[in-house]
């Protein structure tokens, strides 16, 4: 069974650096074409004077969930001399490069042994340009942020449309934690069809249209409104998974972890 956490849940999350505490997890960012979690958004507490940093899931250690803990494997000074990135500006690959050099990060795309302890990108993989292509690719005084990195919290009250009309909006996220992909988005389905909630996966989604804070699915309105209901009190079981997309004739396509 993977290990699933609404992102919601994981806001608050205290870093534990190897020698004091970093800071608070205030959001995530995620590619919005593979929708898997690239940073963790972290505010600093007074020894930074509350400065935001960024954070990969690469330098997690295994997390205490008891005490919503995520210990890192690097020290507070690591973090102090970390390249300060606005945190409120679209990061521009550029500003990644310096962040993976700093930390000796390996760049997506490359595979590990192991998830936890930032020893591998287990199920991470990123399959558009490399960094340095990229980088190539463009004038470095003219760089422009990276369109598909994307804050969970912007994202978030984003209004879904079906083939045939709206049926609600984005609540949260299911997050699964052994790859730190988003396997699925809670929709509030509101006036739509009240005090129902319904899940559905990335990979059904046509088109986010950034500019006009919506999402699109290829699905029918009838169809969502027929769906099986979510209840985010009780744990997302594989029994619920199949019949979830059988209901909708797709097929389970996990992140897959390597």
């Amino acid at each position: 069974m993977f290990m699933q956490h609404n992102v919601k849940s994981l806001s608050d999350f205290t870093i534990g650096a190897t020698d004091g505490e970093i800071g608070k997890v205030k959001d995530f960012y995620f590619d919005d074409q593979t929708w898997i979690i690239r940073y963790l958004v972290v505010k600093t507490g007074g020894w930074l004077s509350g400065r935001k940093v960024l954070l990969s899931p690469l330098a997690l250690q295994r997390p205490d969930w008891e005490n919503k803990v995520f210990s890192v494997n690097l020290n507070k000074q690591q973090v102090q001399d970390s390249p300060d990135i606005d945190t409120e500006k679209t990061v521009s690959r550029q500003h990644e490069i310096e962040l993976y050099n700093h930390y000796a990060w390996p760049y997506y795309g490359a595979t590990g042994t192991g998830f936890y302890g930032g020893m591998g990108m287990s199920g991470m993989v990123d399959s558009r340009i490399p960094f340095e292509d990229a980088i190539a690719e463009q004038h470095l005084e003219n760089y422009e942020g990276d369109p598909h990195l994307r804050s969970t919290e912007e994202i978030r009250g984003y209004h879904i449309h079906a083939r045939d009309g709206k049926i609600g909006e984005v609540e949260d996220f299911i997050l699964n934690t052994d790859t730190w992909g988003i396997d699925y988005l809670i929709v509030d389905t509101g006036n739509w069809f009240p005090g129902k909630k319904v899940i559905l996966s990335p990979e059904w989604i046509k088109q986010v249209k950034w500019e006009d804070t919506a999402v699109y699915v290829d699905l029918p309105v009838d169809a969502v409104k027929h769906s099986p209901e979510y209840n985010a009190e009780v744990p997302l079981q594989t029994a619920y998974r199949e019949k979830l997309h059988h209901y909708y004739g797709k097929s389970i396509r996990d992140h897959q972890i390597l």
